[in-house]
């Protein structure tokens, strides 16, 4: 069956406890015809067939690994596997705040789109941002999304320890506290397995490798697959 991913920038944020990196990185792999210049970003082409999106920065966007090794397009190799229908849309954009993110989510969800999955907080917890704002920001995407009929998976980010315990605590908890009160899908940590393993992070320390993006990819699969019908054993 025919599914598509939509391929998504590949650029740079900074995530956990490792310091940002502000360097752009080409991908090669990436056709021409695929490539979405930085300089033009624009909504993505809506067809008929039903939409999965992923709206988050460079973890979703896949900086430093092929297109096709980016979690959303192995996300789309797993519902191709079970004969799904979707097409995945990678709305990663590199740098994004919990706060570009909402500004963005409107061209984002365009199409016939049943699932938004948000994994977006890096940024903010790497700035320092007040979480007040981060968990005002994630609750108007998920209200957003609710109101539109769509599903909705929530992917926690960790803060740097840099910033407190309190902190660390209150970042946390955003998550926790809206996947209860949205009753939407929790992944605790986007990077779960992954984050401060060597072999599995390129060498900034901050973006995974292929098989890094594997893993996020299986995570993902785990929490989307109830969503869509399927069996997440795989």
């Amino acid at each position: 069956m025919r599914l598509i991913c939509v391929l998504g920038l590949g650029l740079s944020i900074a995530v956990a406890s490792a310091a940002c990196s502000d360097r752009q990185a080409a991908d090669p792999a990436v056709p021409a015809a695929a490539a979405v210049p930085a300089a033009a970003v624009a909504p993505p082409v809506v067809s008929a067939t039903p939409r999965i999106v992923c709206l988050g920065d460079s973890l979703t966007a896949g900086l430093g690994v092929s297109s096709e090794e980016a979690y959303p397009a192995q996300l789309a190799a797993r519902l191709r596997s079970a004969g799904l229908d979707y097409e995945v849309v990678n709305a990663g954009v590199s740098g994004d705040t919990s706060a570009g993110g909402l500004r963005r989510l409107d061209w984002s969800m365009a199409g016939d789109v049943h699932v938004l999955i948000v994994a977006l907080g890096a940024n903010d917890a790497l700035r320092g941002l007040p979480t007040k704002d981060l968990r005002a920001n994630l609750a108007r995407i998920i209200e957003a999304a609710q109101a539109r009929h769509v599903r909705v998976v929530l992917a926690g980010m960790e803060a740097p320890p840099n910033f407190g315990a309190n902190y660390t605590r209150e970042f946390r908890d955003v998550y926790r506290d809206l996947a209860r009160t949205y009753d939407v899908v929790l992944v605790p940590f986007l990077l779960d397995g992954v984050a401060g393993v060597p072999a599995l992070n390129q060498a900034d320390g901050i973006h995974p490798t292929a098989e890094g993006q594997r893993l996020v990819a299986a995570t993902i699969w785990r929490a989307v697959a109830p969503l869509v019908g399927a069996r997440a054993s795989s």
